[in-house]
């Protein structure tokens, strides 16, 4: 007893001292004090003293004294023979000057001793003087830890961690070979939900699993050769040599094919990694689910190593490789490309192709320059069916003050058919950027943009079916627009630094999308329209519960005349318009117009031209861009590379 505190560890006699007890691992529970008793130290047990003499003068304390307590005898841990400053008075008094001598000039050189009185001290100086509380709880070891609850532990933790924790000991090593360990990374950090053990027993085999899901038409038996062993294989291979070996290739990216550009999907679907081609709907319905195709797996094979696989054609998956060229870029190539061929020739993959690309055969295509558009691009595009690069790209950013719901959508294009675009907003402007081009505006450029700040008042149905009426409404926004732009040069010439505000500012108020509700939040098309119509703008038909109807003006040209006859407001914006080959670009003015939360229009007045949008419903994981400057540098990249 010192201070008040009792300390929970027994002791041993020894020559010279007495030391406590402790199991390798830092804490064992104590035979003598009974439970909650901690042992420090590593000696061996107390029953190991030099003999009964000895142990008995240390319970006694000499001389017939009273006994001293056995969990007070650890504050006497080397007590005796140390020195006089740290000595027991008893037995240094039963001494001769000689031994005492010895025992001063003995020097202090046992580590674990040191580390017994440092860990006594803090407790001392823990607990103050007598009538103290009770003493802190012992210290623990994961060591002592049973096995199950480590395993929990581990699991827990990043994958990339474990290599590091598995150097630790001998004992970490082993449970880390914890199958149960990996399969929860695999699962937790890439989506990996199949049961390598559980395949066949619920009567799916893997070979058939993979045939529905890469090509419905092609029998399981032809994979049956080229699939992995699923039998011997573990979630650790599965985690070390596919999933972290080729995390970097995971999410969006666009390829490199000139003007036409792509959409490419890299995800962990199952067992493999798999890049999906997305494709937009035949042409016109724009409102139908997009189509995907897949360009090349990664799997293991039996050995402990990932297999590359080329998907493209209809001869099955053969030989491929992947150079990873960078973080946000990487390329594959067929290692056999006579797997792309078909046994009728070019003919017949140009007529495969046409169905595939646009749902029909060249005789159903009547447009004579639509038909040299469509034999173009198969041209082109054949080309790069043995080699391919791509580049990363991000999902625009969200904010709640967000006009709608930024993302991807489909677009009709006249003759080009249905492309991809992704919208996304930017302070007072929204922008939408092709992903999917044609040779008159490649992919990567800026398709069309919108004023937030001038609104557009359409007239009644009856006037808006003139295309003259439009016409000069949207003409005068535009004079406004630069008349507003004029203004701020000159100002900023003065040196006034201040922009001016132009006669429409007040009106910019209603025109802010706080009352739309994005999706992420809960509102979806029809708590939008609830909202705005609970917003008090009587000026504004759009916000009404109904929406303000909406006609197209007559000579104005639509790919798809089921669109949308009410919509909720429209604004000013210019598109972008060029030659052939990307000559002569220009923006004209035009007339967005938002129809709900997942489809918009766009007018493009000097071409007479209507274009309808509708938002692409697939989920895409790993493609949020890192920050909103990471997002803004991936546009200017992507549109400096076609520009």
């Amino acid at each position: 007893m010192l201070g008040g505190i009792v300390f929970p560890c027994p002791v041993r006699a020894r020559d010279l001292g007495v030391r406590s007890r402790l199991g390798r691992g830092g804490l064992n529970r104590s035979p003598l004090g009974g439970r909650g008793r901690a042992a420090w130290g590593r000696g061996p047990s107390c029953s190991r003293g030099r003999g009964p003499a000895d142990r008995r003068r240390v319970r006694t304390g000499g001389g017939g004294a009273a006994a001293v307590p056995r969990a007070g005898m650890a504050v006497c841990a080397r007590l005796c023979g140390v020195g006089p400053s740290r000595g027991c008075r008893r037995r240094q008094q039963r001494r001769g000057p000689a031994e005492t001598a010895a025992a001063d000039s003995e020097p202090d050189t046992d580590p674990e001793e040191e580390r017994i009185e440092a860990g006594a001290a803090a407790l001392v100086g823990a607990g103050g003087g007598r009538g103290a509380g009770p003493s802190p709880p012992p210290r623990c070891s994961l060591l002592e830890l049973p096995p199950e609850l480590l395993v929990e532990i581990f699991a827990s933790l990043p994958g990339t961690d474990l290599p590091s924790l598995a150097q630790v000991c001998t004992k970490f090593r082993r449970i880390l070979h914890t199958d149960t360990i990996w399969r929860r990374r695999c699962r937790e950090e890439y989506g990996v939900c199949e049961n390598l053990r559980k395949l066949d027993i619920t009567g799916v085999s893997c070979r058939d699993v993979y045939a529905k899901r890469i090509n419905p038409r092609v029998k399981s038996g032809r994979f049956m050769k080229i699939l992995p062993d699923y039998e011997h294989m573990e979630y650790r291979d599965v985690y070390t040599c596919l999933l972290h070996r080729y995390r970097h290739i995971l999410g969006l990216w666009q390829p490199d094919i000139g003007p036409y550009g792509g959409l490419l999907n890299v995800v962990v679907d199952g067992l493999f990694i798999i890049g999906w081609m997305y494709l937009p709907p035949h042409d016109p319905h724009v409102d139908d689910p997009m189509r995907f195709k897949p360009l090349f797996r990664v799997h293991l094979m039996e050995r402990k190593s990932a297999t590359v696989e080329c998907m493209y054609g209809h001869r099955g998956p053969h030989n491929g490789h992947i150079q990873i060229v960078k973080k946000d870029e990487f390329s594959t190539k067929c290692n056999q490309t006579d797997h792309h061929r078909m046994s009728g020739g070019r003919q017949e993959e140009f007529r495969t192709w046409l169905r595939e690309e646009w749902g029909r055969t060249l005789e159903d295509i009547f447009h004579e320059h639509m038909q040299e558009l469509i034999l173009m691009k198969f041209i082109y595009t054949s080309q790069y069916d043995n080699c391919l690069t791509y580049r990363r790209i991000y999902l625009p950013p969200s904010h709640p003050d967000d006009l709608i719901r930024p993302g991807l959508f489909k677009g009709t294009y006249g003759s080009h058919g249905l492309e991809i675009v992704m919208l996304s907003f930017h302070g007072k402007r929204a922008r939408g950027t092709k992903i999917t081009g044609d040779p008159n505006i490649p992919a990567g450029q800026q398709t069309v943009e919108i004023d937030l700040m001038h609104r557009i008042q359409l007239p009644d149905v009856e006037s808006l079916r003139s295309f003259n009426e439009l016409s000069r409404i949207v003409l005068e926004v535009r004079e406004q627009v630069r008349q507003e732009q004029q203004q701020q040069e000159d100002g900023a010439e003065d040196g006034d630094g201040r922009a001016p505000q132009s006669p429409r500012e007040p009106q910019r108020g209603p025109a802010q999308p706080s009352v739309e509700l994005p999706a992420e939040k809960g509102g979806g098309p029809a708590d939008g329209e609830a909202a705005a119509a609970a917003a008090p703008a009587p000026e504004q038909p759009a916000q009404s519960g109904q929406g303000q109807p909406f006609v197209l003006p007559v000579g104005v040209s639509s790919r798809n005349e089921d669109y949308p006859r009410t919509c909720r407001m429209c604004f000013y914006g210019t598109g972008l318009i060029a030659g052939h080959g990307f000559t002569s670009p220009e923006r004209t003015p035009g007339v967005f117009i938002l129809f709900d939360e997942d489809r918009f229009g766009f007018i493009w007045l000097e071409l007479k031209s209507f274009s309808l949008y509708s938002r692409v419903r697939a989920t895409f994981r790993n493609a949020e861009a890192p920050s909103p400057q990471a997002f803004e540098e991936m546009l200017k990249n992507i549109q400096s590379l076609t520009s």
